[in-house]
């Protein structure tokens, strides 16, 4: 699914040179559950960046069988956009929607019709817990459930990948663990989930744990 070879990423700040990625190879297969766990700047969310082809640079990095450094910014958008949904910590919810239309928007983008799109969006809030709150706007749902209604919006367009970004870090333990257990259904479907993490326990719902450390895989 994911070969990356030779990843180098340097920022220079003012007069100094700061080495974020040094000589990274990374390969992911379809289908696994990896997290790639690091304390804050050891360069885990810089590298979840370059997967998510928002930086391109001078390294090899193939997704499937096409070569994605080489190509030019709108073919890697649209190529995000059908196979690589983002899970933030933030949730990135549209203030003024509701759960409902929030799931069904990405599937407009996609060419489904209006019928279609509310059916598949309605089946997916029932998967996660939220059948009584699909005509809720976000500031009227809770933390947890915000993040159920982020998760349902990638059940509904099914992508290949998804990218999780400290999905739970603004919650408890006991709903953590119900976020952590959506993310294992949508792997059962064989999703592959890469999940960035500074914590062991949320890692541990992971398959393969990636351990990163001043920018080297260690």
């Amino acid at each position: 699914m994911i070969s990356m070879k030779n990843i180098i990423k340097t920022y220079k700040i003012w007069n100094q040179q700061i080495d974020v990625l040094k000589w990274i190879d990374l390969e992911i297969k379809d289908g696994e559950f990896v997290s790639i766990m690091g304390p804050s700047g050891s360069g885990k969310s810089t590298l979840m960046n370059i997967i998510w082809m928002l930086d391109t640079s001078e390294w090899e990095y193939s997704l499937g069988w096409v070569r994605v450094d080489n190509l030019g910014e709108a073919k890697r958008t649209s190529i995000r956009s059908e196979k690589i949904w983002f899970i933030f910590q933030n949730y990135s919810l549209i203030p003024r929607k509701t759960a409902l239309k929030q799931v069904m928007l990405p599937l407009m983008y996609q060419g489904i019709s209006s019928s279609k799109r509310k059916k598949i969006a309605t089946e997916a809030l029932e998967k996660v817990g939220l059948s009584d709150k699909m005509h809720n706007k976000p500031n009227e749902l809770s933390w947890w459930q915000q993040q159920r209604v982020s998760i349902a919006r990638a059940m509904a367009i099914k992508p290949d990948i998804i990218l999780a970004d400290e999905p739970t870090g603004a919650l408890d333990t006991g709903t953590w663990v119900e976020i952590m257990k959506l993310l294992e259904e949508l792997n059962k479907d064989w999703t592959t989930i890469i999940l960035i993490t500074h914590e062991k326990e949320i890692s541990a719902f992971a398959k393969r744990n990636i351990s990163i450390r001043d920018g080297l895989i260690i």
